[in-house]
């Protein structure tokens, strides 16, 4: 199904918010465990193929659809395990989320070993994966989103004016009106971060733990820090890696997308000065931002083979989440600076479609991205406030502000939150390690200050003198790496916040 468009789907952020009930009071946590409650068998074959050499065993955990009627309809969760390598080392399992929301991380932990997880972590801890709540091979929703749908990123279109806000204001009707049109059993307005923080206590009691490790990246930290808040007893070692600032995404959250942008372009505009002979870019990072704007101008006006303005900042944006990625962005803005269609061409070729039946990956997480930021908490619902935002932001944040301030089907979504968003609680342990680059165009380094602030002395904050979307392992510097090492492995929390410089 995917064509190079879907960059802007998967990066539903690679990356927050409807109901007809109403809880009065958080439910229980699960029951204290007894002995595990799952079968361990062969994964799905799309995760062996992913985890590959890795193998992984998978199973299936019920939980509630509605937590408010816990006898009700259930609904599934495939989880995966990678054992502990050294079981007289065992202290426990690590349960991970790669972010979204809308990411499927059963094949997470082989992820993580293939970049270099330290071998201490993983003779101490069983490696707990999973399609969280709507997610791949847990039971799955869908919007019935189509490579030819208008709505086609989590990331609104940059706006040029007052009259695009009007033209996105129409997409994003049509697809909220999707959604509710598609939900024929009624889960969207289940999926939130309240209730998958819940899933995760279930989790944890059905493997037989009195408590549990976490390592969440992007949206991941909000999963984590609403976990670590709802049942802060059964919390053990946390580390929340590039934060969104708080337990769910909002409106505040994505248009801080924006001051990533530009807090990172640079980084990458010093790369393509020193390539200037190579990519033609400019002899300065003034000059290459210059280029930036210029590329982006005249696509506004001309897109070259279907890749307009809008798209060319939504794929920036998603080619600085690592620096791996920048010669292929370089090439990108070289190609649209030279008007090259055949390269604009194999930008959005189309791949090939899944078989007839078969949920697309894309539509999947656009779904449950949708869900659950519309879901945790209320947006605007009227188009003139996202005007004014739009205006204020293609000003304040010229490189990318009139997308992320840009409207979402989240203003006319069909449910109402069911409960207020989990509010962080900093009367539990310390044991809150946030970790967070300095430069980051989807979590800037202001998210993980915000988190720090909310926890108070749970947590300690290592701000790392880098670039990009993800620190622990993910990442390059051996300070962070260091010290979340220590912490996972000895318990050692840092007596104050770490600042790491740069390697």
């Amino acid at each position: 199904m995917k064509r190079q468009i879907s960059v802007g789907q998967s990066l539903a952020l690679l990356a927050v918010l409807g109901l007809g009930s109403s809880f009065a009071t958080v439910p229980a946590a699960a029951e204290e465990p007894k002995t595990p409650q799952v079968k361990w068998d062969k994964c799905p074959d799309d995760v062996v193929a992913e985890a590959a050499p890795t193998e992984l065993r998978c199973a299936t955990v019920s939980v509630p659809l509605d937590y408010a009627a816990p006898e009700g309809e259930q609904i599934d969760l495939t989880v995966s395990r990678l054992t502990a390598a050294d079981p007289d080392k065992r202290r426990g399992v690590l349960m991970l989320n790669p972010g979204g929301p809308g990411g499927s991380g059963l094949a997470l932990s082989a992820l993580l070993v293939a970049q270099g997880l330290p071998s201490s972590v993983t003779d101490r801890y069983d490696l707990i994966g999973m399609d969280t709540r709507g997610i791949g091979h847990s039971t799955p929703v869908s919007c019935g989103f189509t490579p030819a749908s208008p709505y086609y990123s989590n990331i609104p279109p940059y706006a040029v004016d007052d009259a695009a806000v009007t033209a996105q204001a129409k997409v994003a009707e049509q697809a909220a009106e999707q959604c509710a049109d598609n939900d024929r059993d009624g889960r969207l307005r289940h999926l939130t971060t309240a209730n998958t923080a819940r899933d995760l206590d279930r989790i944890r009691a059905a493997l037989g733990e009195e408590k549990t490790n976490y390592l969440g990246y992007s949206y991941g930290t909000a999963l984590g820090a609403a976990y670590a808040s709802m049942f802060p007893e059964r919390s053990d070692r946390i580390v929340l890696d590039s934060n969104i600032g708080d337990t769910h995404l909002d409106r505040d959250g994505m248009r801080r997308y924006a001051l990533g942008m530009e807090q990172t372009l640079p980084d990458f505009a010093k790369w393509a000065a020193r390539r200037h002979d190579s990519y033609g870019l400019g002899r300065t990072p003034q000059e290459v931002r210059a280029s930036y704007l210029t590329i982006a101008g005249r696509l506004d006006k001309a897109p070259v083979a279907g890749i307009d303005g809008s798209l060319f900042r939504l794929l920036t944006f998603g080619h600085l989440f690592k620096q791996t990625q920048y010669p292929q962005l370089a090439q990108t803005w070289q190609a649209m600076l030279e008007g090259d269609e055949a390269a604009a061409r194999s930008l959005r070729a189309a791949q090939e479609e899944p078989a007839d039946g078969a949920l697309s990956p894309a539509d999947n997480a656009l779904t449950v991205f949708l869900a659950v930021t519309c879901n945790d908490a209320e947006w605007p619902e009227d188009v003139d406030t996202y005007r004014k935002d739009v205006a204020e932001d293609r000003e304040r944040y010229p490189l990318y502000g009139a997308a992320t301030a840009n409207i979402t089907p989240c203003a006319f979504w069909p449910h109402a939150p069911a409960e207020a968003p989990v509010k962080v609680d900093t009367e539990g342990p310390r044991n809150v390690l946030l970790l967070q680059n300095q430069r980051d165009a989807s979590t800037p380094h202001l998210g993980g200050k915000m988190l720090r602030e909310k926890f108070g002395d749970r947590a300690r904050l290592v701000s790392v003198d880098d670039s990009g979307h993800g620190v622990y392992v993910l990442g390059r510097n051996s300070c962070a790496l260091n010290t979340t090492t220590r912490y996972l492995v000895e318990g050692e929390m840092p007596k104050k916040d770490v600042f790491c410089r740069a390697d």
